[in-house]
């Protein structure tokens, strides 16, 4: 690696599966960034209290407490700078963000999607990429624009698709490449 680690903070909503991949990343030496803060848009995210065991900041901004995205937003940007975020990552975050918020982390902010963009962006993945019949499942890794799961993809990772495939077990080996890829 050359020059300094990145500042990277983790936005998630649940148990941060992906966000513990990041972290455990971070800690070896020579990867590019340095987890400064995890936060949260819901109080009971399971995966605070892991990020906390290993000594990160934690944060919830509970976006029910807002009367608006963009206020919520304001409140989730001002987070970042005080913890000195130079990336975000979003790893599990389930709330789409404005325009507004897209444009002020430009080319600064990624995102984890379960299949091979541009196939089946949004909800649903796994059940409607077996409906569809494919062969080949996996996640990818983009950078965040204004439209949903899209933004150049930084990588991706194929995952087979197996006889006898529910959504659930795709979801599980995707969930596995997801967390080697991030």
């Amino acid at each position: 690696m050359t020059g300094p680690r990145k500042r990277t903070a983790i936005l998630i909503s649940g148990r941060g599966s992906n966000m513990m991949s990041l972290v455990e990343a971070a800690q070896r030496p020579g990867y590019p960034a340095e987890i400064v803060a995890v936060i949260s848009n819901r109080p009971d995210a399971a995966g605070l209290a892991w990020a906390a065991s290993q000594g990160l900041p934690t944060r919830t901004i509970d976006h029910r407490a807002f009367a608006s995205r963009e206020a919520f937003e304001e409140k989730l940007h001002a987070a970042l700078l005080d913890a000195g975020t130079e990336i975000v990552c979003c790893a599990g975050f389930m709330r789409l963000l404005t325009g507004g918020f897209i444009q002020r982390w430009h080319d600064r902010q990624l995102n984890i999607h379960p299949s091979l963009l541009p196939a089946f962006p949004g909800l649903d993945t796994h059940a409607r990429a077996l409906a569809r019949g494919v062969r080949i499942a996996g996640c990818t890794v983009h950078v965040m624009r204004l439209e949903m799961d899209t933004g150049p993809i930084i990588a991706q990772a194929a995952v087979p698709v197996l006889p006898g495939d529910t959504p659930e077990t795709l979801g599980s080996r995707v969930l596995a490449a997801e967390h080697r890829l991030y």
